[in-house]
């Protein structure tokens, strides 16, 4: 039996849920968009999701209708927090609320395997937790996350397109990562200036080529921060002889970033930290 849950609309003007601009915040409050995005993670029964700003806690409902064993949402906005309260005797013992701020939280310190994170970014901090994320991609089963579209086009861009960056690269070497659907503008309170869309990112067994992490996001950093450039000019900024770096991974000096694989950037990532440890 599906319970009774007061309109989404209700619970804002009650809580005076006025979205922040200095928290990313813009709500969605459709029911059918916030069903369609937890059928998108997938199968939830006997997982324990993670959200991340779930504000008046629309996908909420739909992450706990949609039978996930257990939901943790880490919101930092106290108001949000009394609203998210009135949904835990409706669903007893599946909702926690950590008021925290997402960037400062451990999610597999908090919640156990197997778990799924499912968030409507806030827009604000999405890049940052998600390379947080990232870095321990083998603890979750899956990530279903809403970001700007740019944001998006980035994660899963290939070499040689305008989009391709140092983005493309930490997330495609370690995560399949693809597009499933853009929600307009006018589906949030209050409207954002673009687009959105849902990204789903599935951790890869192993990493598409043998590197350290580190090693790679630093190359790849340095790859991309002076992009317009040929790589032996923009990977200067590694204290090492850039010319020697690609002789010895095997690529052109005269190459540009955005025309290197992940298995180039992982490449140069085993020859950095093999050359930077002779110097050393």
């Amino acid at each position: 039996m599906t319970p009774q849950l007061p309109p989404l609309g209700d619970v804002v003007r009650r809580h005076k849920l006025s979205a922040v601009k200095s928290l990313g915040q813009h709500f969605l409050l459709d029911g059918n968009l916030t069903a369609r995005i937890a059928r998108a993670a997938g199968p939830l029964a006997g997982r324990h999701v993670i959200e991340i700003g779930p504000g008046p806690g629309g996908l909420t409902r739909a992450l706990l209708l949609a039978d996930a064993q257990h939901v943790t949402a880490i919101e930092r906005d106290g108001r949000a927090v009394m609203a998210l309260n009135e949904l835990i005797d409706v669903f007893p013992g599946r909702l926690t609320i950590v008021e925290a701020d997402a960037l400062r939280a451990d999610p597999t310190a908090i919640v156990p395997a197997p778990r799924k994170v499912v968030a409507n970014l806030p827009y604000n901090v999405a890049t940052p937790l998600l390379l947080g994320w990232l870095g321990n991609i083998g603890a979750y089963e899956s990530l279903t996350l809403m970001f700007q579209k740019e944001v998006a086009l980035r994660l899963v861009a290939s070499p040689g397109s305008k989009d391709y960056g140092r983005l493309s690269v930490m997330t495609q070497w370690c995560a399949e990562a693809r597009l499933l659907f853009d929600i307009s503008p006018k589906a949030f309170v209050p409207p954002p200036k673009v687009t959105s869309t849902l990204v789903q990112l599935v951790p890869r067994p192993q990493p598409l080529a043998p590197c350290a992490r580190n090693d790679l996001e630093r190359v790849a950093a340095a790859a991309f921060g002076q992009r317009r450039k040929m790589l032996r000019a923009a990977l200067k900024s590694l204290d090492v002889d850039a010319g020697r770096l690609l002789r010895i991974a095997g690529i052109e000096p005269t190459e540009r970033a955005e025309n290197l694989s992940i298995a180039d950037f992982a490449a140069l990532a085993r020859t950095y930290a093999a050359v930077s440890s002779r110097a050393a």
